[in-house]
């Protein structure tokens, strides 16, 4: 039965020449997210002014769409990945915290309730692959090849140093060995340029075949910490702020290796067929009172950044780009999340998704089609690290409760107010209520979070095993010593 009903849902993009016995090529097309990590909204050129240059990047927002209200599930790297690749809002599933790298914790990952939508593109016949950050679970089950993907190129935890002199075998967290599958792998140069070069050998290899791919380009790149060849940072040294020009030279080097996959896919002909959607997982580092030393990001005219349910936090650069099927010099101002990539890809595979319980909505005729409006009616957030912080965002309206500075318990008006300067909390109480009504629909399918915050883990384990080596010590004192004739 599972063989058939693979062979129904590959059937439905291939053609089979009966008379030759040859199998057509499959025409579906290529899926490529490539994931920024900790991008600020203004640090690529395609959403205003910066100094920083990413041609590469700009390119595809200019061939394809920009989504002008282009949001991301949660406002810092695990949970963000987590919906990303589920497709399902995190809070269903109860993953709304970063995942520790423990690879002897049989719980500590993305749950195994949960499928990746990579998974289930395999089903339909697609070559799966992720490159960089994994972010999701340590554990053997927990791993890439486990969750979906054919391939992985990349690290397990949710950050790691960028030049290859600093990582060991026995390293653990940003010291960790870069992988190839479930095996150490060569690690020789800039980090963000291996996997950029790895993932156009991807390609490469790929295009021979005659199924369709899924590539998931992970960086890590702009995240912490600051690091950079030097050839890079030599380009911006009119930018004052040394960390500002490190993290320049960052984006400036993960827009060049973007240029390599796009590169590959041109020389391979597969760039006119291949779906391509670039974003960040999250807004960039902005110096709250708690780590005031984070400056290097730029995330206006946005306030705040990662961390924060303000646009700063949610709201990133987000386009796509498909030569066969989006008409490009196309801005669309709909509400787009994260979520749709996957309701998008699976709806271009030809997946059964009728027990996926997906939360996104397929761009594929807004974007291709012309068809009007916004895909969502409202985007929703929920922060289970602390009780009672939350937002909800439809077009023109925002509510949100989150103790920054001038935030607190607010309400925008975003139609005249974009930039969440002014609050009316209490000024259109009708308003109001509709929000919290459409929010607490949305949240009455969630649990609770089911994952402990990666320091009060790293607590918790060590007391473990303190108190395990403690009772293994009394246990030894209470024997009487061994006496032999």
């Amino acid at each position: 039965m599972k063989r058939l009903t693979k062979l129904r849902l590959f059937t439905a993009s291939v053609l089979l020449c009966i008379s030759g016995f040859v199998l057509a090529k499959d025409e579906r097309p290529n899926i490529v997210v490539i994931l920024a990590d900790d991008l600020g909204y203004n640090d690529v050129g395609f959403t205003g002014k910066t100094e920083i240059q990413t041609p590469s990047i700009d390119q595809l927002a200019e061939d394809g769409v920009i989504f002008e209200n282009g949001f991301v599930t949660h406002p810092y790297c695990g949970p963000s990945r987590a919906g990303l690749l589920t497709g399902r809002y995190q809070q269903r599933f109860g993953m709304e915290n970063n995942i520790s790298y423990t690879p002897y914790d049989p719980h500590m990952g993305l749950p195994l309730t949960e499928m990746t939508f990579a998974k289930r593109l395999q089903e339909t016949g697609y070559h799966t692959s992720v490159f960089g950050k994994w972010h999701l679970g340590g554990a053997p089950h927990f791993q890439p090849n486990q969750r979906g993907f054919d391939y992985f190129y990349g690290f397990l935890d949710g950050g790691h140093q960028y030049f290859p002199h600093e990582t060991t075998v026995g390293g653990t967290g940003y010291l960790l060995p870069i992988m190839r599958n479930s095996q150490v792998a060569e690690f020789d140069e800039y980090l963000t340029t291996a996997l950029s070069r790895d993932a156009a050998k991807y390609i490469d290899r790929q295009s021979k075949k005659d199924h369709p791919f899924f590539m998931y380009v992970s960086y890590n790149a702009p995240h912490a910490p600051l690091q950079a060849p030097q050839n890079y940072i030599d380009q911006y040294k009119h930018i004052k702020d040394e960390k500002r020009r490190v993290y320049a030279a960052m984006v400036d080097a993960m827009d060049d290796g973007i240029q390599m996959l796009i590169d590959s896919l041109k020389k391979n002909g597969e760039f006119d067929n291949t779906l391509i959607f670039f974003l960040s997982d999250n807004g960039g580092l902005y110096p709250y009172s708690w780590w005031p030393d984070y400056t290097w990001a730029d995330n206006s005219p946005y306030r705040y950044g990662k961390v924060a349910l303000t646009e700063g936090g949610v709201h990133v650069p987000f386009i796509a780009h498909w030569p066969n099927k989006i008409k490009k010099g196309q801005r669309f101002d709909g509400l787009v999340s994260a979520l749709d990539i996957a309701a998008t890809s699976l709806a271009l595979a030809g997946a059964d998704v009728k027990d996926a319980k997906l939360d996104g909505v397929d761009l594929t005729p807004y974007v291709s089609e012309g068809k009007k409006g916004s895909p969502h009616e409202a985007l929703f957030w929920r922060l289970e690290e602390a009780e009672n912080l939350w937002a909800v965002r439809t077009i023109d309206a925002k509510y949100i409760r989150q103790p920054l500075p001038d935030v607190g318990h607010a309400y925008y008006d975003l139609e005249k107010d974009p930039y969440e300067s002014t609050n009316l909390i209490g000024q259109y109480p009708k308003k109001q209520a509709k929000l919290a009504a459409l929010w607490n629909e949305w949240n009455k399918d969630n649990i609770r979070n089911i994952q402990l915050q990666n320091m009060a883990y790293l607590e918790r384990r060590k007391a473990f095993f303190d108190e395990l080596y403690k009772e293994s010590v009394e246990a030894s004192e209470a024997k009487p010593p061994m006496i032999i004739k």
